[in-house]
């Protein structure tokens, strides 16, 4: 991804959608994700890129992580 055109924020779950979203500030939000969608993760100290899946719990493609929200985020 190109850090220029990148905001970064933290996972969030949006109880009303079932969706993972993503929270840039204290108003501002992404708007939900979709499956299929890409970012960047940060995890140990570095960005990771993936996307996001939902089976029958959202998930990150090629990421273990035991719970999506508070992870860092950039978009």
């Amino acid at each position: 991804m190109n850090p220029y055109s990148t905001k970064q924020g933290a996972f969030v779950y949006d109880e009303e959608q079932d969706r993972i979203d993503i929270r840039f500030g204290l108003d501002s939000y992404y708007g939900c994700l979709h499956c299929g969608e890409t970012m960047d993760v940060f995890i140990d100290s570095e960005w990771i890129p993936t996307r996001i899946e939902k089976a029958c719990d959202w998930y990150l493609v090629g990421i273990k992580a035991a719970s999506l929200p508070g992870l860092l985020v950039r978009k």
